[in-house]
């Protein structure tokens, strides 16, 4: 005997559908909007920490020094696996050492001079790659989403065959949602090339970390360097045992008389003070899409081999190319200034599409108020809650916990939007005394 379905089950049930499709398209937006801002993360380092030494250069000398005086700083704690120096660049001129424990800044002699302080830079780039979870659970729904901005992308083209002829066409009155329709659609079409390139990159990226845990997990014990060294390099045979810090400085000195026209951004020491340590540099290649290229050392600072990213396979190349398409560090302030309009763009598309949505809805008579006003939170609240963290830090300082209060932030924002909408449902209902 079938059974009649209340229409008040169906009304919930939309409901629910819709709140879920509100859901994606917040994550959507605060992906967008925080890449977008992460735009300029060398410059925000530099605001957050204002004081911290800067210079044009720093000698091999000076950074062998350096590392000797970070590992030594380490005595009588477990050994770090990586040591990584940070080189002065054009947007960053800073010398950075990081270990598994610590960051600190170097002044030009090589010399510790205080703690790396960015926490806030960081967050930043954390909500971006991973929404502040678990790191495979946020970067896998951060590379969903990124698919889904493709797809969108794309659907959108075919389901408006005229996009394109009609690509500076604007009503400016919002009649039935007209005109709000029409910026959206002219957005899309000004920032395709942009939106398809960020969607795909994003989604290469962030699925390409997933799928390599996953192999690593059934077929490497674990270890996902061995999934990457194929493309990026291998790690070495470990060997325990103590050594000696690595000559980084004779490494240096190498890439200068060898390589004089390779710009060397990283340098990574594999298990310091051990006997299976290697040197790794990083050197950028002018007028190449690629991060930079890894050139492999002993720990004598003897040149090795190059993992191949600047000449070998079309899908090394291609792999080492995707992060600099995706974040824009490929041409200087220029380029990060377009990145930072057309990322400006790809989030007003987020923001409007859901709008539009919306009033599709209401059009069909689903009219869901409180979602409105959940999502006016969701496009308020996201960039206002990244504002009073980022004044929090420069009020308060570097300790803060700020996922929590972005998080926190944004969360108070919907609960008084739901609240106060129902509220106002709640007067317009109220019989009339």
């Amino acid at each position: 005997m079938s059974r009649t379905i209340e229409p008040g089950t169906v009304k919930q049930a939309l409901s629910a559908h819709a709140a879920i499709g509100l859901i994606a398209g917040a994550l959507l937006y605060i992906v967008s909007l925080t890449g977008t801002v992460a735009v300029f993360y060398e410059e925000l380092q530099r605001i957050e920490q204002s004081g911290a030494p800067e210079m044009a250069s720093i000698t091999p000398g000076a950074i062998q020094r350096g590392v000797e005086a970070v590992l030594a700083s380490e005595a009588g704690k477990p050994r770090t696996t990586h040591l990584y120096v940070h080189l002065p660049t054009e947007e960053l001129p800073r010398t950075t050492v990081t270990t598994d424990t610590q960051a600190v800044h170097l002044d030009q002699t090589g010399t510790i001079a205080e703690p790396e302080e960015i926490a806030w830079s960081d967050f930043l780039v954390a909500l971006h790659y991973t929404l502040n979870l678990p790191a495979i659970v946020g970067i896998t729904i951060v590379g969903i989403l990124g698919v889904m901005m493709l797809a969108l992308a794309l659907s959108g083209v075919i389901a408006h065959p005229r996009i394109f002829r009609d690509a500076f066409r604007l009503r400016a009155r919002n009649n039935n949602g007209v005109g709000l329709a029409d910026w959206h659609n002219r957005m899309s079409v000004w920032t395709l090339p942009f939106s398809v390139a960020i969607a795909l990159t994003g989604a290469m990226i962030g699925l390409a970390t997933v799928t390599a845990y996953a192999i690593a997990s059934s077929s490497y014990g674990g270890k996902i360097e061995a999934v990457y060294a194929p493309v990026f390099g291998g790690e070495g045979k470990p060997d325990a045992a103590p050594a000696p810090v690595p000559n980084v400085a004779s490494a240096l000195a190498y890439m200068v008389r060898n390589y004089p026209d390779v710009t060397v951004t990283y340098v990574t020491l594999h298990d310091p003070m051990t006997r299976g340590q290697h040197v790794q540099i990083v050197g950028e290649h002018e007028r190449r899409l690629i991060f930079g290229e890894y050139y492999g050392f002993d720990a004598s600072g003897r040149f090795q081999d190059k993992a191949g990213l600047s000449d070998g396979k079309l899908g090394q190349q291609a792999a080492a190319s995707a992060y600099q398409l995706h974040f824009g560090t490929f041409g200087g302030l220029p380029v990060k200034l377009v990145y930072f309009v057309l990322g400006a763009a790809l989030t007003a598309i987020c923001a409007t599409g859901t709008y539009i949505w919306l009033g599709k809805r209401r059009r069909r008579g689903i009219d869901e108020p409180v979602l409105y006003s959940l999502w006016h939170g969701v496009v308020i609240g996201t960039p206002a809650a990244l504002l009073i963290t980022f004044l929090a830090r420069l009020l308060v300082g570097n300790a803060l916990p700020f996922a929590a209060i972005f998080w926190l932030v944004l969360a108070a924002i919907e609960v008084f939007a739901f609240v106060t909408q129902r509220k106002k449902q709640a007067c317009e209902q109220a019989p009339a005394s």
